[in-house]
């Protein structure tokens, strides 16, 4: 991997980062999801390790806990969805991509919850009701998720897609 690389990698994940940190405040309004979407879409392989270290620098700062787990797969899902739509252009598909992933994202985050009540009640039953009962919970939540990524990915996902494509061709072009 080059310097370069490197720093790029290391510049889209402060984004990232600085991006969660900024909406923090209004409960999950966020452009995490619309990020990892555009960054996978023009650094294919690459965004891997920017996902990576976005993770790492929200355990960091946030401290490890369940939702931190969460972490570990949930954006890693989105790369691989995004991968698999790589080439689609329209901004409808991408928001509808983007809003069904945030409406979702409460009962992506409830699987670890399935495996922690099992435990803790030593019964499958235990576990299902606990992640069902966290997800539930959740939905007021995860309605403003999906229409906010929805909002976000319609209007913004091409402009960034080109913008980012376009500073990363300018970059190549004059090493």
């Amino acid at each position: 991997m080059k310097i370069k690389d490197i720093t790029i990698i290391g510049m889209l994940s402060t984004i990232l980062v600085g991006a969660q940190v900024v909406l923090a405040s209004l409960p999950n309004i966020e452009l995490v999801s619309l990020l990892i979407i555009v960054y996978t879409l023009v650094f294919k392989k690459r965004a891997i390790y920017i996902i990576t270290v976005f993770i790492i620098l929200e355990g960091f700062l946030y401290g490890i806990s369940t939702w931190w787990f969460n972490y570990l797969y949930i954006w890693f899902l989105l790369y691989f969805i995004t991968l698999a739509f790589s080439k689609e252009r329209s901004p409808l598909i991408w928001a509808t991509i983007s809003g069904i992933y945030g409406l979702s994202f409460g009962a992506l985050c409830a699987i670890p919850y399935l495996f922690i009540g099992a435990a803790s009640s030593s019964s499958l039953v235990g576990g299902l009701h606990m992640a069902f009962a966290y997800w539930i919970s959740g939905i007021p939540y995860d309605i403003p998720h999906g229409i906010g990524n929805f909002c976000a990915a319609f209007i913004l996902v091409n402009p960034l897609r080109n913008l980012l494509g376009h500073l990363t061709k300018t970059e190549l072009q004059s090493i």
